[in-house]
């Protein structure tokens, strides 16, 4: 019984330097346990890709690991990429089938 008493004791000691500490640095208290988790700072390189992304490059990407998981803004900035080239692609796919189309249509 002795231990968890003093265990208790050690967490709320704990909890009242923290609180203690934001309302010094001029911070009230309620705005402390309302900003939840930030943001993480967006000090890490980007996951950069190669211009003409290929199927090997994909496989290689890794993100880092935040908080909560993988990197939001890198996860979502590749896939925007990928997704433009993909894009990119079929558009390009389509135009070459269409050209394919109209010459097998209209021999010289």
């Amino acid at each position: 019984m002795s231990f968890f008493l003093v265990a208790l004791a050690i967490v709320v000691a704990a909890g009242l330097v923290w609180v203690g500490a934001a309302v010094f640095r001029g911070r009230s208290v309620p705005e402390v346990f309302d900003r939840g988790l930030e943001e993480p700072l967006p000090g890490l390189p980007p996951i950069l890709l190669p211009e003409k992304p290929t199927a090997e490059d994909v496989d290689r990407i890794r993100f880092s690991l935040g908080l909560r998981g993988y990197r939001m803004d890198q996860v979502d900035d590749v896939l925007e990429r990928l997704r433009e080239r993909i894009l990119e692609q079929d558009a390009e796919i389509a135009q070459l089938r269409r050209r394919a189309r109209s010459e097998v249509e209209a021999p010289e």
